[in-house]
């Protein structure tokens, strides 16, 4: 199957923004490893509608404009898989949960390690928030875009991601201190 797709720059490095149809089915990362989202052949397509409007989206998100994403969205994966999925858009703007947190939600609290398996295979990162995803005691873990995109991203929604504070929303004066504290580098994509 085919899939259109359109490159962007972001504060977090180059993504791919990738449709089947007329609905968004995955933003990848530049060091993505295929195997992360399987999607077959894409082909540039940088006008179709629904990569403009995730790109315009996304843009909005990255400038601290825009809390919510409102796209059309599909997921391909296992029955699992897309439960977890849907979990995560449930998670607000600027909060965060754990993989546990997760699991009770879907009704099994033993399924931890399937929760943080299927947050790791998320095809539609940032706009599925699986950067919300946090450890038990607040610490960050493993993420595709790598643990300086998830910071980043946490630091867009005001969230604390170190010391006694992981986990946590920072204050509003706190937040604009810490955005203005953020490397340089990092936003020279931008």
């Amino acid at each position: 199957m085919h899939h259109a797709c359109k490159r962007i720059a972001s504060p977090v490095g180059e993504l791919t923004l990738v449709a089947r149809g007329d609905a968004l089915c995955a933003v990848l990362w530049q060091q993505d490893r295929a195997s992360r989202v399987p999607l077959g052949e894409l082909h540039d397509d940088p006008q179709r509608p629904v990569l403009l409007l995730a790109q315009q989206q996304l843009d909005e998100y990255f400038a601290g404009q825009r809390t919510r994403f409102e796209l059309p969205l599909d997921f391909a994966g296992t029955d699992f898989q897309k439960k977890v999925w849907a979990a995560l858009l449930q998670i607000p703007y600027g909060q965060t949960r754990t993989y546990l947190e997760i699991a009770r939600q879907l009704g099994n609290e033993k399924a931890v390690r399937a929760v943080g398996a299927a947050n790791g295979r998320n095809p539609i990162s940032i706009i599925a928030p699986c950067h919300r995803v946090i450890g038990a005691r607040g610490e960050l873990t493993g993420f595709a875009g790598g643990l300086h995109a998830k910071k980043l991203l946490l630091a867009i929604e005001g969230i604390a991601t170190e010391g006694h504070d992981a986990g946590e929303v920072i204050d509003p004066r706190r937040r604009a201190q810490h955005r203005r504290n953020v490397d340089d580098s990092q936003l020279a994509l931008w």
